[in-house]
């Protein structure tokens, strides 16, 4: 208040005379905010209290956020229907190994017969009863 920024006689609330200067006044190094999980914010000319991260404003309170569960690619599918897209990628792992085997690389035929092996046992040890199962009722 004054004339002009520079010839300050007065200072409004939230400022500070500095020589002739008004400058804002940082109220945050009070403790201004009293509620649990609150942090300050300095703004021109006053503050104002808001939730620390990971804490949500709800009837006066900063309270810990609901994080919601979201869901991944796979969670609305059926036991059955993962049991058959593994059996598709395992299916397109061999077909790509046998391809390259077919080409005469004793490394890549290695693989393959290791890898049908292994899947092999895999099918047939744990899941041997709902694989045949799930043949049996046409799944």
């Amino acid at each position: 208040m004054g004339a002009g920024p520079g010839r300050c006689k007065k200072c409004s609330p939230g400022y500070q005379q500095v020589g002739s200067k008004c400058l804002d006044v940082d109220e945050c190094e009070a403790a201004v905010c009293p509620g649990e999980n609150e942090k300050c914010e300095n703004v021109e000319g006053g503050y104002r209290c808001t939730c620390a991260e990971g804490f949500e404003q709800l009837e006066g309170a900063c309270v810990k956020e609901e994080v919601p569960e979201s869901a991944g690619f796979f969670s609305e599918m059926t036991e059955d229907e993962l049991v058959v897209l593994q059996q598709m990628f395992f299916g397109v792992i061999i077909c790509a190994l046998a391809t390259l085997a077919a080409k005469g690389d004793l490394v890549f035929t290695a693989i393959f017969i290791g890898a049908v092996a292994a899947m092999t046992g895999y099918w047939l040890s744990e899941r041997s009863d709902r694989v045949l199962e799930g043949f049996i009722k046409g799944r």
